[in-house]
Parts: C-alpha cells; sequence; structure tokens
C-alpha cells in the first residue's frame, strides 16, 4: 500500500516566513504574497528560504503584493519551486493548476474587474484539476471580512463545476480556516492575519 502523499499549505507570509514552523511533508504550496512590497529583493529572499527546506517539491503562485512577478518571468525568479501563474502542473500523479488572478483590490498585482474578464480566466481551469491554487477565494467561502462576503462569485461558479477535491487560497487574512462541501475541501492558508500579531500554523493535509 502506498503511503500518502502530505502537502503542506502556507499563504499570505509578507515577509514573515522564517517566522514560521514547516512541519516536513512531501511537497509545500504557496497560495501567494510571500512578499509585502512586491520587490525583486524579497522574492529572491523567499526563494532562498525555500531552499532550505526538506521538501521534495514546492508550488508557488503570486498574489496581489507581488507587483514584480506582474512584470517579469516569475518562472525566471523561483530556483526552488515550481512557479504556477495561471497553469497546470502534475506532480506525484496529482493535477495542480495554479493562478494569482483575483478581483480588483486597490490597483495592485494580478487584477481584473469582477465580470466578463474573471469568469473566461477561470474557464480556463482545466475540467481534471484535482487541487486548485488561488490567490482569491471563491465567493461565501472564508471570504469574509467583518460582514461582508468578498470571494469571487464566478470563481465559484468553476470549482462548483469543476469540482477538485482541494481548493487552497488566501488573500483575506481574517477567514483562515478550512470549510467542505459535498465535492471540494476549501482551505484558507493565510498565516499572517497581522503583522504584530501571531503567525497562523500551516495546513496540512494528506492525499
Amino acid at each position: 500500500m502506498n503511503q500518502p502523499i502530505k502537502i503542506v499549505i502556507i499563504s499570505d507570509t509578507h515577509g514573515m516566513h522564517e517566522y514560521l514552523t514547516i512541519p516536513d511533508g512531501d511537497i509545500l504550496i504557496h497560495a501567494g504574497d510571500m512578499t509585502e512590497y512586491g520587490l525583486l529583493s524579497e522574492i529572491q529572499e523567499f526563494d532562498d528560504w525555500l531552499g532550505t527546506l526538506p521538501h521534495k517539491h514546492k508550488i508557488v503562485i503570486a498574489g496581489n503584493h507581488e507587483l514584480c512577478l506582474e512584470e517579469d518571468a516569475g518562472c525566471l525568479l523561483f530556483h526552488n519551486a515550481t512557479y504556477l501563474e495561471h497553469e497546470a502542473v502534475t506532480i506525484e500523479g496529482i493535477r495542480f493548476f495554479g493562478s494569482p488572478w483575483q478581483p480588483y483590490f486597490s490597483g495592485m498585482a494580478f487584477n481584473l474587474r469582477r465580470g466578463q474578464a474573471l469568469a473566461e480566466k477561470w474557464q480556463q481551469i482545466p475540467d481534471n484539476t484535482d487541487i486548485l491554487i488561488t490567490h482569491s477565494p471563491p465567493y461565501k467561502y472564508l471570504d469574509r471580512i467583518r460582514s461582508e462576503w468578498v470571494g469571487c462569485e464566478d470563481l465559484l461558479k468553476r470549482v462548483q463545476e469543476v469540482k477538485p477535491k482541494f481548493h487552497i487560497f488566501g488573500h483575506i487574512h481574517e477567514s483562515y480556516g478550512q470549510e467542505s462541501n459535498l465535492d471540494t475541501t476549501f482551505i484558507n492558508a493565510c498565516s499572517v492575519l497581522e503583522l504584530d500579531a501571531p503567525l497562523n500554523p500551516p495546513v496540512v493535509i494528506e492525499w
């Protein structure tokens, strides 16, 4: 019997990654916002840190803070991870799709207006995706800021069509946690709530 694949998930570390205790595992996923200021130097430092971790595979997507990744080819900046910018990869037989796009948010990186532009992006998510990684949450799943749901309605619609086993995201710091429906487990893996608050622990799942 094959051993389960252990997947460790973090997001929205905002330069605080070295303060996290990262469990051992087979695959490490970061769902965007590894930087605070979107600088190349922050990306390089984060990539160096990834290189110190024992996980055989690391998958990274950008978030709205990664301005430099929208301007430069992120795949050339990461030497210690697989960088996904609205694309798929199969690792250990698991089909991943990672995308940084999100509803417009103060004119930061990888922003699109709600409606047709985002809906067209989400239609490009492959039907056979096992684990979906986006920076944005879907609507009404771990996307609440105070009394407002701020996730993407068109993303939720596509998730309901594709039915990935896991949908991993971040972006909304206040809604860290997990929820499930009949088809998909939704994981908001935001590590940082506020820069001076304790960090949320990494989320660990098995495949």
